[in-house]
């Protein structure tokens, strides 16, 4: 017990060293381009004062997101898709598969859960005991299911997922504008340098390393950002582009694409002033999505509201979402 714990406190500390990297590399890059540049190396007072305004406006937003990225909390599922004491225990006293198994489905049927797991069952989370939403996968590293799991990112010790997705992305774009605009004014600087224009002084390798860390990272990001780009643009998360969602009728790797416009604003929000900010704008509350092509869902509100799955006081079960439950389906456990 105490190794374990040991092992887990060292995973823990390991964990940071990626964010370290991160955060040594740009705070470099905030020296080398502050002082060694502009104050040390620039001679023209406009030309430092504009460099430094951008600078600093790119600066400021690249930190930003990348802490909004770190340290926003992976969201998990709410209580309504856990097992309640009296269900824990009447499943737990249960010694016969299938009874345990119709013990699950009849929890299932009140909730929005549309996705099955590849044998066609419902997915439930032994570890956490949940039923898992749609899109929600456990996470081992976290040791937790995260809503609208899209992958545990080393870089920033966090799984990105339903409520820091936003984040990751104003993370991706503002880290490329960021080295975008060190690379193009480094750049004739990097070239006077190279060719002895300018006299050997510390500054020299400042800039010319600037130069070059700024076009590797762009690079590397350039092609990450744009694979999110086209997973937005499809409604995917990392996993469901390498595993499609299992549905009731099976597989289907478009099954939450409900558009362009509506792919963008479940992320982003409605409010197209706050789609660069690091807020938290991203529609509903990550327990559910709305579906291609499925009749039922467009009398429902866009993301709708947990209340709407709660059983009413008269014991009737509002919305319809779980109209399309099939009773008949049985529970697969996993992690």
């Amino acid at each position: 017990m105490a190794l374990s714990r040991g092992l887990r406190c060292c995973q823990r500390v390991f964990s940071w060293i990626p964010v370290l990297i991160i955060t040594s590399v740009v705070l470099w890059s905030y020296y080398a381009y502050v002082f060694e540049l502009c104050l040390f190396t620039l001679t023209n007072t406009l030309e430092k004062v504009v460099y430094l305004l951008v600078f600093h406006v790119c600066f400021v937003m690249f930190s930003w997101t990348y802490w909004k990225s770190i340290f926003t909390p992976a969201a998990s599922p709410c209580k309504k898709f856990q097992l309640s004491y009296s269900d824990k225990q009447r499943y737990e006293m249960e010694e016969r598969p299938d009874a345990q198994k119709q013990i699950l489905v009849e929890i299932a049927k009140k909730l929005p859960i549309f996705t099955r797991a590849q044998s066609g069952a419902i997915r439930f989370c032994d570890r956490c005991q949940v039923l898992k939403p749609d899109r929600c996968h456990h996470c081992s590293v976290c040791e937790t299911c995260v809503l609208k799991m899209d992958h545990h990112c080393p870089w920033v010790n966090n799984c990105v997922g339903f409520s820091n997705y936003k984040f990751f992305l104003l993370f991706l774009s503002y880290s490329m504008l960021y080295c975008v605009f060190i690379a193009a004014t480094v750049f004739q600087y990097f070239l006077k340098f190279w060719v002895g224009d300018l006299p050997n002084r510390p500054a020299k390798f400042h800039v010319l390393f600037l130069m070059f860390v700024a076009l590797m990272f762009f690079v590397s990001l350039m092609f990450l950002f744009g694979y999110h780009c086209w997973l937005v643009a499809k409604n995917r998360s990392t996993l469901e582009a390498f595993s499609a969602p299992v549905f009731v009728n099976g597989p289907d790797r478009n099954g939450f694409n409900v558009g362009i416009r509506k792919n963008l604003q479940q992320v982003f929000g409605e409010d197209r002033r706050l789609w660069f900010i690091p807020v938290f704008t991203s529609q509903g509350n990550g327990h559910y999505f709305p579906l291609k092509n499925r009749s039922s869902e467009s009398q429902n509100p866009l993301l709708a509201n947990e209340d709407m799955w709660e059983e009413s006081d008269d014991g009737s079960e509002e919305g319809s979402l779980v109209e399309d439950q099939d009773p008949s389906v049985t529970i697969e456990m996993e992690e």
